[in-house]
């Protein structure tokens, strides 16, 4: 289980500290006749030094301190539960303030050290494949809901987080006031100072959210969940498509790359006899090479029946090497953590820390 330390919420006033930037601290000292530089070491005491209450934060007077404790709130997860996979990867339950429950994943590679954070309690979308949205869809994270996902996997790992990636459980486009201030936060050289460029949003194809990141000032990645190249199964598969089907989308994409310059990655899962044909692979190839994006496969994991199975490798291998032969840049995903479900499509909400998988390795 998590430490005992974290099974209770800290929250002893309003508006929760993790949800502000450093220039919203700095006015709030400010409207206390105090100097703005007080903002900018509450923040610092957050992200660089992980405080967990006022009180720690040595350099902030006494009766600072109580007053921050009467105005906001210093609220993290709750740790419910922890697993590790014998890759290495870590999946943690948290709990939420209202009780309900979202998981994260901390997957260590050589040289990145990247969160998995989720958006949202449950999602819209309802892609059959995909169990994170098979209970439909409650509520939005929070900002701070958000960025305290990444705060703790760096304080239950002990690591210093190099990548964060929006691919949790939720769309984070549908949810975009909240993840761009988390992204606003976790980037800011006071705080953790994760680099825009090692940030990764993304989507399943939502329009409105792609303009509002297109005009977003931090460089951070763009990745579509596209996984059809044809409208018909897209609808089936992404039933967003229905709203926003594949030329709307593309060109969307195209106005994102003309106008950002940054390179889009297209997330495909490769579901064997549905979407894993030579002939799918020549149209996605056709696809990515008119906006010039990379082509990330991804062998769908275990969780929504056997309907949705990874091809073989031998399939996986030709499907690869058409899109190669077309000069796509191309990679396969290398998945972590299926054996405790937390690979792509695996994560849930409200999972009971009692039911968690009995395959998992507590630390």
């Amino acid at each position: 289980m998590c430490p005992k330390e974290k099974t209770e919420n800290k929250r002893k006033g309003g508006k929760n500290v993790y949800g502000m930037e450093p220039a919203e601290l700095k006015s709030l000292f400010v409207s206390w006749g105090k100097p703005a530089y007080r903002g900018d070491q509450v923040f610092r005491w957050l992200y660089q030094k992980k405080a967990a209450s006022f009180e720690e934060m040595t350099d902030i007077p006494g009766e600072l301190a109580g007053k921050l404790n009467e105005t906001l709130g210093i609220q993290s997860l709750v740790c419910l539960k922890k697993l590790r996979s014998g890759d290495g990867a870590r999946k943690f339950l948290f709990g939420l303030e209202d009780g309900r429950r979202i998981e994260t994943v901390f997957i260590p590679e050589a040289g990145r050290r990247t969160v998995c954070v989720s958006t949202q309690v449950g999602c819209k979308i309802g892609c059959p494949f995909c169990v994170s949205g098979s209970g439909g869809f409650i509520r939005q994270l929070t900002t701070h809901e958000i960025v305290t996902q990444v705060l703790e996997a760096a304080r239950l790992t002990g690591e210093e987080i190099s990548n964060i990636v929006f691919m949790g459980i939720g769309e984070p486009l549908d949810n975009t006031v909240h993840v761009l201030r988390a992204v606003r936060i976790l980037n800011h050289p006071l705080g953790m100072k994760i680099g825009a460029r090692r940030i990764t949003i993304s989507t399943c194809g939502l329009i409105p959210g792609i303009e509002t990141l297109r005009d977003f000032d931090l460089q951070v990645k763009l990745s579509v969940s596209l996984h059809a190249v044809k409208n018909d199964l897209r609808d089936g598969l992404v039933p967003v498509n229905r709203t926003y089907p594949l030329e709307k989308l593309m060109a969307a994409l195209e106005d994102y790359d003309r106008t950002k310059g940054r390179l889009v990655t297209l997330e495909y899962a490769l579901i064997s006899g549905i979407n894993d044909s030579d002939a799918d692979a020549s149209r996605l190839a056709g696809l990515a090479g008119k906006i010039k994006a990379k082509v990330n496969l991804i062998p769908c994991n275990p969780g929504m029946g056997d309907a949705f199975r990874a091809p073989s490798g031998n399939r996986t291998y030709s499907f690869k090497r058409i899109l190669e032969d077309r000069k796509i840049t191309v990679t396969r995903r290398n998945t972590k953590g299926r054996d405790i479900l937390a690979a792509c499509g695996q994560l849930v909400f409200d999972r009971e820390p009692e039911a968690a998988e009995s395959n998992g390795k507590e630390k």
